[in-house]
């Protein structure tokens, strides 16, 4: 049985590509449709983050009555780190949460590797504190570049692409 490791990797072994992502120009397919599918995607695990935050504050709820409100500040720490912990652990393991990859989109590392978890915490981070900060402004970043990539992409060193078109750089011409 094969070990994987999430650590990140000296080696460029695991790349997808060698020179960057793939440019824009010769290869549109790799970022067609991203805004939207990458739009849509957030919607689906914001819908799921906030049922898992609705059923978690239910349980908390009843467990702080239970134990005369001392487990209520665990409660809030909890429905604080679970969107986090869910964007980390998703795109760190498999490169894209469940919403992500019903839309044909992952993030990979500037050299195509797969990105690990430190990265996928980072770029988190950045979402979430510089989206509320600048009311969602920031996101229109992506619609100035070619490869449709936001200021935390940017940041964390990451890029978005179609993830059934990653095996399309095998038949280089």
């Amino acid at each position: 049985m094969a070990y994987r490791s999430n650590l990140p990797s000296l080696s460029l072994n695991d790349a997808a590509w060698d020179d960057g992502p793939p440019d824009p120009l010769a290869r549109p397919n790799f970022y067609d449709g991203l805004i939207l599918r990458r739009s849509i995607g957030f919607l689906i695990d914001a819908t799921i983050t906030w049922t898992l935050n609705v059923c978690l504050a239910i349980a908390f709820w009843l467990a702080g009555l239970l134990t005369f409100g001392l487990l209520w500040p665990v409660g809030v720490l909890a429905l604080a780190v679970l969107p986090f912990a869910y964007h980390t652990y998703f795109i760190g393991s498999r490169g894209a949460t469940p919403g992500m990859a019903l839309f044909d989109v992952e993030l990979r590392n500037w050299t195509g590797a797969p990105v690990d978890y430190l990265q996928a915490f980072l770029q988190t981070a950045l979402f979430y504190t510089t989206v509320p900060m600048t009311s969602g402004l920031v996101l229109l970043v992506a619609l100035f570049n070619d490869r449709r990539r936001t200021l935390h992409d940017i940041l964390a060193g990451t890029v978005m692409v179609r993830t059934s078109r990653i095996g399309d750089l095998s038949n280089r011409g």
